[in-house]
């Protein structure tokens, strides 16, 4: 049996870790938090200096965390220590301070250890087992006050919402400001005026070739502003704004002589970037692959954590992937270069390491991300890994080699032409050494440009001063100013990080939880607001704008920083927090007292009245309503205004949806419990529903009228299709629920239950058997009962099952009975013949 626990978060970290110990450590996965603030209560005792309560986790469908504790405590109370391994930031320091509160009691004496690694790799696991350290409870508070803090937010400022909205929307203390950042800059667009300007460019030429065109940069003594607003000119700029004066000035400078005043020719150098951190991670990937900052960070996440790279087994292939700071370790550094001098020569080597400086915040615990081993090239290792994993390490693997390789050089040409009171500028740029471009180069969005672009390879005729040159045309281009453009997720993040909101450990979240809660959608790439999203936006931003903005944000941020580094002790941070959030708490209760709930108006028309429509809240989410309410009660789906533009772009592109087969009235689209749906707009008298497909998923056919009739109420049975498929039921629903069941010809096997034995399926789809008398009988069973009396121990019944190995056999259900016997040509039950057991399947 192993001495020592060591608990990780994930079965895949768990994995790695457990082939650098030996045979005295049992590695085990707690799957994140095991404990957190009650769902369902506030949690906090704001009257007890804000004493938080924390209970295990409930169990959801898909993790059993009550199972996953139990297990821990087991394995904790045979082993002589426990090593809390999750990862190295404030959610890692949480989650082995839970885990040190529930596996091992105060008075025992077991030794509980904290070990930290920022790769997993066999060096740095073993360095920090030899050293194991405990708990940093400043880490702890850190990550307690911002828990606190968001659920103080949530709880207190939601049920306003509900109040004045309706719905169950939610705020939350960072992604509120997000949401605002999305809300102005969409209303920046829309008060935006373009504002015209006007460029000139003369086509020269030179004793030599080539040909070359010069940008007219001066009037005299003023510079021409391209793109600017008169109102944001200097003394010393003028701004083109008509086609009138590019005519005077194109007239004018072709009757000039065009002479060169000044030719400047250097040396330019282009330095590297900084290994990544996870802002620049995450932007660049947008940028250049099309990922999602969530996409990011799942894919990072499970680089580091270890791939299975053929006999070197699982190996973590890059450091921890939340982080702030450009530090790199010496080891890795040398690496690098050692790699680079080997792979490029040493014409590409620096003379010394470069060391990056991090911001003023970072958290230098941690390193950049980078490689754990640069000679695991992206070559080497791309047959173990997706596609997606081999882009990411790719990315990653080639900045960190560039970081530490010599500069780009470039021979750089500045020529100015004087023509009369005119001066033109002709500028180009020829690569000279690529330096690290030969192994990276980084990615820019649209709005990324750099001033050199326009010259990046191109090459000017060899002139001196005082040459003549030759005017071969001369041309205005008309130009518009842009509005700024939308925020898309890598440019949203950049924003966030610059104003100091946000830590590397939450952008992801950030992201994910403005576009779940509808508060903006994607289109194109780029964020729009939804009508939901600016409401909500403008309602908290009247009653809490001194809370949800940029530079209360930013300073709450530092704050969290100040209690992680020992300087402030949490409960004060939050005391000064609540007392502030009490006044606008009940200023914005004052606000909200006897108004009505809002209702977002909109352009749609009402198809029954010709009404307009709006949007309202109710259990399933938002939905579009008559504002003639209650006299008219059509409502239907609220279509986002991605599904707008495609349906503007292209009429044909929005299907057509069939009459309602059972009125011939028109179905609309709706949404229920389980999401958008078609519903009869003769509803309630006819309450035909059908559902809608997904993806590449094809449609579902409508109900199917049957020759038999409900044998509850009389009304024709009809033929379904639900979520797991098809199913038979009486075309009254609601009404009416019956829905028939495929009987196997068996009674049910308990001897006081009158029931039989159905065919049912589970929620993945799984076939199983039980009866029909369920909830009242809970008898089932996973293979198909036979009654057929077992030869070996009489019991009443066996089992039926069909494997790929043994075909198909037939077994006593009684574990202490061996009977098994195969079956030969035995018909197995169609999938397709199986019906559902509900109408929702």
């Amino acid at each position: 049996m192993s001495k020592n626990l060591v608990i990780v978060e994930s079965p895949a970290k768990a994995k790695t870790i457990n082939k650098y110990l030996g045979a005295d450590y049992k590695v085990m996965a707690s799957i994140g938090h095991i404990k957190d603030l009650p769902s369902k209560e506030l949690g906090v005792d704001v009257d007890n200096d804000f004493e938080p309560t924390y209970v295990v986790i409930p169990d959801t469908k898909k993790r059993n965390n009550k199972k996953t504790v139990s297990e821990l405590k087991k394995a904790a109370k045979v082993s002589e220590a426990v090593y809390l391994a999750a990862d190295p930031d404030r959610e890692g320091e949480a989650i082995c301070q839970h885990l040190a509160e529930e596996l091992v009691p105060k008075n025992s004496k077991k030794a509980v250890y904290r070990v930290m690694f920022n790769e997993i790799t066999k060096k740095a696991v073993e360095e920090a087992f030899k050293s194991p350290k405990e708990v940093d409870h400043n880490l702890v508070d850190a990550q307690q006050a911002r828990r606190v803090l968001d659920r103080l937010v949530g709880y207190k400022v939601s049920p306003i919402l509900w109040k004045t909205i309706g719905g169950r929307l939610s705020a939350g203390r960072v992604q509120t400001v997000a949401v605002r950042l999305v809300v102005e800059r969409e209303r920046e667009i829309e008060a935006f005026k373009r504002t015209e300007y006007w460029s000139i460019v003369a086509n020269l030429a030179a004793a030599l070739p080539p040909q070359f065109d010069s940008k007219l940069r001066k009037i005299e003594d003023k510079t021409v502003k391209l793109g600017a607003f008169d109102k944001d000119l200097k003394k010393s700029e003028v701004h083109i704004k008509s086609e009138d004066e590019a005519k005077a000035i194109v007239e004018e400078a072709g009757k000039e002589s065009f002479t060169v005043d000044e030719v400047v020719r250097k040396e330019r150098k282009r330095n590297p970037t900084p290994p990544f951190i996870t802002s620049k991670l995450q932007q660049d990937a947008a940028r250049r692959y099309g990922f999602s900052v969530k996409k990011t960070m799942t894919v990072a996440q499970r680089l580091y954590e270890g791939k299975e790279i053929g006999s070197e087994g699982a190996v973590g292939l890059i450091t921890y992937m939340r982080t702030d700071s450009t530090r790199v370790s010496d080891d890795a550094l040398a690496g690098a270069r050692s790699f680079v001098d080997k792979e490029y020569g040493p014409g590409y080597l620096p003379e010394k390491p470069r060391h990056f400086k991090s911001k003023k915040d970072a958290q230098d615990a941690h390193e950049a991300i980078r490689p754990t081993d640069v000679s695991f090239t992206p070559d080497s290792i791309k047959k173990y890994l997706a596609p997606d994993e081999l882009k990411l390490y790719t990315l990653i693997w080639q900045r960190f080699v560039a970081s530490q390789m010599s500069p780009a050089l470039f021979d750089q040409t500045t020529i100015d032409i004087k023509a009369g009171r005119f001066t033109f500028r002709s500028t180009g740029s020829i690569l000279k050494f690529d330096g690290f471009l030969r192994v990276y180069e980084e990615a820019r969005g649209a709005t990324d440009k750099r001033d050199d672009d326009d010259d990046q390879g191109r090459t000017l005729p060899d002139v001196k001063e005082g040459d003549q040159l030759k005017l071969e045309g001369i041309n205005s281009n008309q130009h518009f100013t842009e509005p700024p453009p939308r925020y898309s997720e890598a440019t949203l993040v950049k924003v966030l990080e610059e104003l100091g909101i946000g830590r590397p450990s939450t952008y992801a979240s950030i992201m994910t939880t403005i576009q779940t809660r509808e508060y903006v959608e994607k289109i194109e790439g780029r964020f729009h607001p939804t009508a939901l999203g600016m409401t909500v936006n403008d309602l908290l931003v009247e009653s809490f704008d001194d809370l949800f903005n940029t530079d209360y944000t930013a300073r709450m941020e530092d704050r969290l920083d100040e209690i992680e580094d020992g300087k402030l002790n949490w409960r004060e941070a939050i005391k000064g927090f609540y007392e502030r959030f009490t006044v606008d708490l009940q200023k914005a209760e004052e606000n909200i007292k006897g108004k009505k709930r809002q209702a977002i108006p909109t352009d749609e028309v009402c198809e029954k009245c010709g009404s307009g429509m709006v949007i309202k809240f109710g259990r399933y989410g938002q939905f579009l309503a008559c504002e003639n309410y209650p006299e008219c009660k059509n409502t239907r789906e609220v279509a986002s205004k991605r599904d707008k533009a495609e349906g503007d772009g292209d009429s044909e592109s929005e299907p057509e949806v069939e009459p309602c087969e059972l009125c011939g009235k028109e179905m609309s689209l709706k949404r229920g419990r389980f999401g958008a749906f078609y519903g009869c707009t003769g509803y309630p008298e006819c309450k035909n529903i059908r559902k809608i497909a997904k993806g590449d998923e094809k449609p579902a056919p409508p109900p199917v009228e049957l020759d038999e009739t409900c044998p509850k109420d009389g009304a024709n049975l009809v033929r379904r299709t639900g979520r797991f498929g098809e199913f038979v039921a009486c075309s009254n629903y609601p009404e009416c629920k019956y829905v028939k069941q495929e009987k196997i010809g068996m009674a049910c096997t308990r001897e006081e239950c009158k029931g039989d034995i159905v065919v049912k399926k589970s929620r993945r789809g799984k076939v199983f058997y039980g009866c029909s008398e369920y909830p009242d009988c809970d008898v089932v069973f996973w293979n198909k009962p036979i009654q057929e009396e077992c030869p070996d121990c009489g019991a009443h019944f066996v089992l039926e099952k069909t494997t790929k190995r043994d075909g198909t056999v037939r077994y006593c259900q009684n574990e202490e009975c061996d009977y098994k016997i195969a079956v030969e040509d035995q018909p197995e039950t169609s999938e397709k013949e199986i019906e559902a057991t509900s109408p929702a399947g």
